[in-house]
């Protein structure tokens, strides 16, 4: 079926390779020097809040399309069959929701990080804690999602390992720190073609070469690779019906509801009506980058049957089972190979450089604004953009340590799964409970994230015990299209039903975001109520998402009153559609707080609420009043 002996690139497949590099490069380069110039940070991070629809729509698909989860998908349906593509009927809830719950709060509230949110809603230090989580959690992300599939193509090509993370890595910081968000979402755009054009390419000479479509099918049909509906509630299964279909909900929601990658997608939209139809237009395209998965790993099954290139020790990994499968029917093809290798690429790029951008954005508008309030428009500006470069030296150095972790490279890849649920939670915890404090918010996240990293790690560990190993064949890839981590494990003896703590380990990990989030907002809840709840009242404006009060309409009105869940969000916000918070500079759009507001905050202190005390909160209530 294929040789021993390594397959090579032609010198085609380089020069497409390189055109990749330089067209990002370009993109980068015409942001930098067109328009504004990049020379406020609105334009640098938020793209001036001035983009189309199409565009922030492929650039959110193309944020967490990664290159591991292009290597991830195949050998999945490959191993298991198509169950997985059960995954699709998480999407439509997963883009609906922050469509029309998310992106109203964050859009009407003009804000530039998601985290400016936690302030408004609970305190300074809940801000704090929740951007230094998203930072640990990216940044361990983006060092891994570079390395891994230049490691892959390393082992199957000879493709150097350095030289391909060193030019994705520079290339990438370049037109991040010089062209900004609107570079990063042009990119994204020109990527995802990329990402399509290779993996179609593959489908259709893979289909042609195995006899045609039907002739896949009738072979996966044969070898049981066509699943049927698995309508089996059990949690600690890893794919059915319910674990993809529901639990996959709150992993889209940890993405495309709070991720600030994300979030600044839809807050760089023209109009909350542009964000929300840029939501919408994600659902149809991650169905097509879904069912081209499936159709990659159904072809590699028509090609290979029972005798995976794995086991006949061609290849060491799953993720290079699918590099093996694509040069083996791209071999006298020159150029396809090398199409495909820039699609993987074009995954790694567009994810690490909004990984770029939105840490950027974070660092500067969180950590670095409201401590410094004087700072310049032009000095904020090239402060940003120095971020965005360090960010992406810093980036090289966590793939180098990534290639010094070996077996622990899995685990560095679910610690991004094992962040989003506590953060998700943290995130609903203040949009539906108005009764919910900041003690309460610091404690839920706390103890979601101890939740997350005991149940993570514990799985791991358990996985790779003595005792485990005889009883798997058990090779782990990470598949981080939705940022988690799937553990491929084929059992050749069967196993008696875990009980105790190791059930909670055994737990699917499609469920760990809703675990976790769930585990924010109980706890949340509790400590709130103990160290006494906030009424609505005293909330900032715009900040609830009355979604009680919706559900609970059979209860009369005074009782919903006492719930403190009746306000609806229209009301609050309409007049922020007419009359944005007015900025602390002209350009800027950051919580910097202007000696004249302190004034006008000191004078009417009655007025404003005791925990948040930022001008943007009192700009809003006044906007309200």
């Amino acid at each position: 079926m294929g040789d021993t002996v390594q397959m090579h690139f032609s010198t085609v497949d380089y020069v497409i390779f390189v055109v990749l590099l330089v067209a990002s490069a370009g993109i980068g380069l015409y942001y930098a020097f067109s328009g504004g110039r990049q020379r406020t940070t609105q334009e640098f991070l938020l793209a001036d809040r001035s983009m189309r629809c199409l565009p922030v729509s492929l650039s959110l698909l193309a944020t967490f399309q990664s290159a591991v989860a292009i290597l991830g998908a195949p050998s999945e349906i490959y191993t298991y069959g198509t169950q997985y593509w059960f995954l699709g009927c998480s999407y439509f809830l997963g883009l609906l929701i922050p469509a029309h719950i998310f992106i109203p709060v964050f859009y009407r509230l003009r804000l530039s990080s998601a985290y400016q949110y936690l302030e408004l809603r609970f305190s300074k230090s809940v801000r704090i804690c929740g951007t230094v989580t998203f930072i640990f959690q990216m940044v361990i992300y983006m060092g891994v999602v570079l390395y891994a599939p230049a490691l892959a193509l390393n082992a199957v090509t000879g493709f150097d390992l350095w030289g391909a993370v060193l030019a994705m890595g520079l290339v990438c910081t370049l037109y991040t720190a010089l062209g900004g968000l609107k570079a990063v979402i042009w990119t994204d755009v020109f990527q995802t073609i990329v990402m399509f054009a290779g993996q179609l390419a593959v489908i259709v000479v893979g289909t042609h070469q195995a006899g045609g479509i039907a002739e896949v099918w009738r072979k996966a049909q044969n070898g049981s690779r066509i699943a049927g509906l698995d309508l089996n509630p059990d949690p600690l299964e890893r794919h059915t019906f319910w674990t993809l279909g529901v639990g996959g909900v709150f992993l889209m929601l940890a993405l495309y509801g709070v991720n600030q990658a994300q979030v600044q997608r839809y807050l760089s939209s023209r109009t909350e009506k542009e964000a929300i139809m840029s939501c919408y237009a994600v659902f149809p395209c991650q169905q097509v980058v879904l069912t081209l998965g499936c159709l990659m790993g159904l072809v590699m099954y028509a090609r290979y049957g029972e005798e995976s290139p794995l086991d006949q020790g061609y290849v060491t990994t799953n993720d290079q089972m699918v590099l093996y499968f694509v040069m083996d029917v791209l071999r006298d093809l020159p150029g396809l190979p090398g199409l495909f290798v820039a699609c993987l690429f074009s995954g790694a790029l567009s994810t690490i450089s909004s990984a770029f951008n939105s840490l950027a954005t974070v660092t500067m508008e969180d950590l670095i604004k409201p401590h410094v309030p004087a700072m310049t428009e032009a000095r904020a500006t090239l402060l940003s953009k120095m971020l965005a470069l360090a960010y992406g030296l810093v980036c090289l150095a966590m793939a180098y340590i990534a290639s010094l972790m070996g077996s622990v490279l899995q685990a560095a890849l679910s610690i991004f799964g094992m962040v989003g649920g506590p953060l998700l939670g943290l995130f609903c915890l203040g949009m539906f409970f108005p009764w919910a404090n900041s003690t309460g918010a610091l404690v839920g996240l706390a103890s979601g994230l101890v939740m997350a990293f005991w149940i993570g790690i514990g799985s791991f560990v358990s996985r790779m015990s003595p005792s485990a190993l005889p009883l798997i064949n058990a090779t782990i890839i990470p598949d981080v299209g939705n940022m988690t981590t799937a553990v491929m494990t084929t059992l050749t003896t069967t196993k008696p039903r875990p009980s105790g703590v190791q059930a909670l380990y055994s737990l699917s990990y499609m469920w760990y975001s809703a675990h976790n989030s769930a585990t924010v907002v109980v706890v949340g809840l509790l400590v709130s109520f103990l160290t006494g709840p906030w009424k609505e009242k005293d909330l900032n404006p715009g900040t609830i998402y009355p979604v009680l009060g919706s559900l609970l309409f059979f209860l009369p009105q005074r009782y919903r009153e006492k719930l403190c869940c009746v306000t609806p969000l229209e009301n609050k916000s309409k007049d922020l559609d007419r009359q944005p918070y007015q900025m602390a500079q002209k350009e800027s759009n950051g919580v910097a707080c202007t000696k004249e507001e302190d004034k006008l905050r000191e004078e009417e202190g009655e007025r404003i609420t005791a925990q948040p005390t930022c001008n943007l909160a009192h700009t809003l209530q006044e906007t309200a009043l």
